[in-house]
């Protein structure tokens, strides 16, 4: 966020250093008056430097304004709660100060050295023309920078929102839809009415399954490991294990796939375990039906059980992870949430019910409840932050820099007015004039799209690398960012070529 922030600022003093030297011309008799009336260089460059600092002071007041009035969004969006006192923090007014002094120095350092070395006799001569004032190769630079720039965050931007996509299509392996869990305290009251709230609860229309367990199926850091033994073995497997436990109806309730053996039996006490694939090929097997009937036991030897069945392996943590080796088995004393499988239909009726019969059975307990999908969606609240964030600032980017261009064809069709006129009497059409104007940005874009694609596609696959399962980065996307940014920069320096071209040829040949 700091690098975003610190390149979105040099966008902006790219455009300043730009529109300063381009617009240098128009302002050399004034320093040729100066230093004919006795200014020295040293005098006219702290002038320039003045005056970019009383702009980026003013700036900086306006910017501290609408952090005011945009912070709550962002909080909201960040779901944070940031404080913004000017006066009360030493930190901010620090660094409100270093980014005035970095700024001014930034922006207006090489036009104050371009404005203050012009010679006077020229000047005042009117003779010094856009070709004379310095910086013409630098400002092509800048460009190139502002598009590098620009074009690396549209690029980023769409990766991580199809990496976003992917998340959210992917199939997990279990049911998560219009699944509800409530989560309840571990306590006699608790397992003396489980069957009277199972009950109930299966007697309302709407709800089709229900389970009782210690975790949904795809967890967050919130499952239990253990070290296990397997088939008599003196020493611990290399590796720990996912240990959940459901009751019977936790298979079909999340529409778990056994690939092998059978579903757990109804028992209040561990008699038997399910595992999944990852955990059988963790033991070196193959065949699922191999596993079938062997004992494993966990916590140190205090819970030895035959595997009855293989599941298919399913998502058990967030997409950042591979599935990891699972156990599944019956502990009544272990179960602290229910899972209720709801019908599509009316399912805000059934809440209200299912809230009912849960401050009715338990009066002391405070009723909460989350539904699955929304559980998952949580997991991936940073990347849907980034993404948003990422969103505003390649348009705060891209924003800029179209700034930029148009003030530059601006200044632009301002200069070659005559050029223009020429070339018009001599039969010049409107779409040649407008391609003069616009085909050296078009060469200025396509370098920096060059420049970009390979920046951003070496940041972006490092950020995917975090993810175990991750789309490929496809060549269209930097097709599409780079296409986005010519689009984009024509649409902005069009409208003043296409002015320049319209312009009649008299007036801009009519001499003053």
């Amino acid at each position: 966020m700091w690098l975003i922030a610190a390149f979105i600022l040099a966008i902006a003093c790219v455009n300043f250093i730009n529109l300063s030297t381009a617009q240098a011309v128009n302002r050399s008799k004034e320093v040729g008056v100066r230093k004919v009336l006795g200014s020295k260089k040293i005098q006219l460059q702290m002038q320039f430097l003045v005056e970019t600092f009383l702009i980026v002071i003013s700036a900086v007041i306006l910017a501290t304004g609408i952090t005011l009035v945009v912070l709550p969004y962002v909080n909201r969006l960040l779901e944070l709660s940031i404080a913004f006192g000017v006066l009360g923090s030493n930190t901010i007014i620090l660094f409100l100060l270093a980014v005035t002094a970095a700024v001014t120095l930034l922006a207006g350092f090489y036009p104050s050295i371009v404005l203050s070395r012009f010679n006077p006799v020229t000047a005042l001569k009117s003779k010094l023309t856009a070709a004379t004032t310095k910086g013409i190769s630098l400002r092509r630079g800048l460009v190139v920078f502002q598009f590098i720039i620009a074009q690396a965050l549209i690029i980023g931007t769409i990766i991580i929102i199809k990496q976003m996509d992917y998340f959210m299509n992917q199939p997990l392996g279990f049911d998560k839809d219009a699944i509800v869990s409530v989560p309840f305290r571990i306590d006699s009251v608790r397992m003396s009415k489980m069957d009277y709230i199972k009950k109930q609860l299966l007697a309302m229309n709407a709800v089709q399954a229900v389970s009782f367990n210690s975790n949904t199926p795809v967890e967050d850091n919130n499952d239990t490991w253990s070290t296990l033994k397997f088939d008599h073995a003196l020493k611990e497997a290399d590796f720990k294990a996912i240990t959940k436990f459901a009751d019977d109806q936790y298979v079909p309730a999340y529409k778990l796939t056994l690939i092998a053996g059978r579903n757990l039996q109804p028992s209040k006490m561990t008699k038997e375990f399910l595992v999944n694939e990852s955990l059988m090929k963790s033991l070196g097997i193959n065949n699922p039906d191999e596993i079938l009937n062997k004992q494993i036991s966990i916590w140190n030897g205090n819970i030895k059980c035959p595997v009855v069945g293989v599941l298919k392996d399913f998502n058990d943590r967030p997409f950042r992870n591979s599935p990891a080796p699972l156990l599944i088995a019956t502990n009544n004393t272990m179960y602290n949430q229910v899972a209720i499988k709801l019908s599509t239909t009316s399912i805000a009726g059934t809440m209200q019910s299912i809230k009912s019969l849960w401050e009715q059975t338990f009066p002391d307990y405070v009723y909460e409840y989350r539904f699955l999908d929304e559980k998952i969606g949580s997991f991936y609240k940073q990347e849907n932050q980034l993404a948003q964030l990422y969103k505003i600032f390649a348009a705060i980017a891209i924003f800029l820099s179209c700034l930029g261009l148009y003030g530059l064809a601006s200044f632009m069709a301002v200069q070659r007015v005559k050029e223009v006129g020429i070339r018009k009497v001599l039969g010049a059409s409107t779409a040649g004039i407008v391609y003069l104007f616009t085909k050296e940005f078009i060469i200025l874009i396509a370098i920096a799209f060059a420049i970009a694609t390979p920046i951003s596609w070496y940041y972006m696959h490092s950020w995917l690398q975090d993810y175990v399962y991750r789309i490929t980065i496809s060549w269209w996307v930097f097709a599409a960012g780079g296409l986005a940014a010519i689009i984009i920069a024509l649409t902005t320096i069009s409208f003043q070529a296409i002015k320049a071209a319209r312009a009649n040829p008299v007036n801009s040949l009519r001499t003053e």
